[in-house]
């Protein structure tokens, strides 16, 4: 269950909680809140009449932003929302999608399974079935990096908490790696985009026991769904389709996995399990995993070796694409689930049984949290429709301080000197003199960037003030 190095583990990760650190108040659902939540809008995902899957949603980082969500679906189009456009009543799917949609860009000619904000909302990493990453200038639309090195379809990726410049990325072909944007890239493609290498990759870090009985049967059996780089900045975790176990590595030696957990399997079960996503909240001191058994697994992170400390069951986990998010102040559990509904536990009382929201028509798959803006989240389903959820009672506590895990930081990798920052001449897109915004040249070398309406994207994230709305 666990390796013999799990115990100094443990004792590393505890050495690292320092009582005079304080960490910054995360605002909270307040305690005499009724969980009751209830949709805000719904949203059509197509393109020029044409509906897709969506993929994966991913709410923006900072406060300023924290009301916009980036989606990606199976054509490979990145689109960004916002959420605190006025949704009416009498509006079609369609019609609340074309007034709260920012912009939307064909980021792969491949399915985009995951998406990842980076610097402050300035930047995203997109990862593909093309078996590649990209990294994009949000503000321009424009693709600035090619990360390549996996030999399949890019299923997870997760940046360091705080250097942004180092991301791990998880894949079908059943390896895991580290990349350090800061490297000096091995080559360019076009003019401008540079194509990055790994710094680091474990391969067949989640094989299955019978892998030599099955090496040539399809890759699913070696496949990581998830990766995740934990809030104490030198831990990764993973996870894989093969079976429910968590597998925990320090990025200073990853030769070999630090401990592992998996639940203990019922005598009346005893199959192999996957997992398809993993979650942390925003303190970093519960991980939950979302397994094929129907359950969802939360973990203490500093008591790992005690196994998960509690489950969640309710949902209906059939498939990799269903995910679970934990809220950003550790009180709730949200997922996804193949019965078409999305699932929320209050985290303190997992036998009780979950508040199902029932409005989507297909698998409800990927699901996220707003950070800043309390009981906001979305859901994205298989009937091609994103919903944007809020509680009935949007009052929140920021005086009730969040579970917290006050923690020193320490880089995962050394610091390297910054590459000195490219021209940052004002957008030709925008004539300031005039006030006016000017019509755009539509692509780069190897995407289309479609916005409805007005040129706003640019304009979108350059607001300033704490709290403004961008549209």
């Amino acid at each position: 269950m666990e390796s013999s190095r799990s115990s100094s583990f443990f004792q590393d990760l505890s050495s690292r909680e320092l009582s005079g650190f304080r960490v910054r108040k995360r605002p909270r659902f307040a305690a005499d809140i009724a969980l009751s939540f209830k949709e805000v809008g719904a949203l059509a995902i197509e393109h020029n009449g044409d509906q897709t899957p969506p993929l994966a949603v991913s709410f923006c980082k900072t406060s300023k932003n924290s009301h916009i969500f980036a989606l990606s679906d199976e054509d490979g189009i990145v689109s960004l929302f916002n959420t605190r456009s006025k949704f009416s009543l009498f509006s079609s799917h369609q019609e609340n999608s074309e007034n709260s949609r920012i912009c939307e860009w064909e980021a792969h000619r491949n399915a985009v399974f995951d998406v990842c904000w980076l610097k402050d909302d300035t930047q995203m990493i997109t990862a593909s079935g093309d078996q590649s990453m990209k990294l994009w200038d949000v503000q321009e639309m424009k693709c600035i990096g090619i990360l390549r090195g996996h030999k399949g379809s890019v299923k997870s990726i997760s940046s360091h908490p705080t250097n942004h410049d180092i991301i791990v990325s998880g894949s079908r072909d059943g390896s895991f790696a580290l990349w350090d944007l800061r490297l000096p890239s091995c080559s360019k493609v076009g003019n401008k985009e540079l194509c990055l290498r790994a710094s680091a990759v474990v391969k067949g870090a989640h094989l299955s026991p019978h892998a030599k009985r099955i090496r040539r049967q399809k890759s699913a059996s070696k496949s990581i769904t998830s990766v995740l780089y934990l809030k104490d900045e030198l831990s990764v975790a993973t996870a894989g389709a093969v079976d429910s176990v968590v597998k925990f590595w320090d990025t200073r030696n990853l030769k070999n996995a630090i401990t592992w957990c998996q639940p203990k399997s019922s005598d009346k079960d005893t199959r192999l399990h996957g997992i398809s996503s993993l979650s942390q909240d925003a303190n970093g001191s519960l991980l939950s995993a979302s397994c094929m058994d129907n359950r969802i697994y939360l973990y203490n992170v500093l008591q790992l070796e005690k196994g998960p400390m509690k489950s969640f069951s309710g949902c209906q986990i059939d498939s990799f694409f269903v995910k679970s998010v934990i809220s950003p102040d550790a009180s709730y559990l949200l997922s996804g689930s193949t019965d078409g509904n999305a699932h929320i536990w209050q985290v303190d009382k997992p036998h009780e049984d979950p508040i199902t929201l029932t409005k989507h028509n297909g698998e409800v798959s990927a699901v996220d949290w707003s950070l800043f803006e309390v009981g906001k989240f979305v859901t994205s389903s298989d009937d091609f429709t994103v919903r944007i959820w809020n509680s009935q009672n949007s009052s929140c506590s920021s005086s009730k301080r969040a579970t917290s895990c006050n923690r020193k930081r320490i880089m995962a990798m050394p610091t390297l000197e910054q590459a000195k920052d490219s021209d940052s001449s004002d957008s030709p897109y925008f004539d300031r003199a005039n006030g006016n915004i000017m019509e755009p040249k539509l692509g780069t070398p190897e995407s289309k960037a479609y916005c409805n309406g007005v040129w706003i994207c640019r304009l979108a994230f350059e607001m300033h003030s704490e709290g403004d709305a961008i549209l």
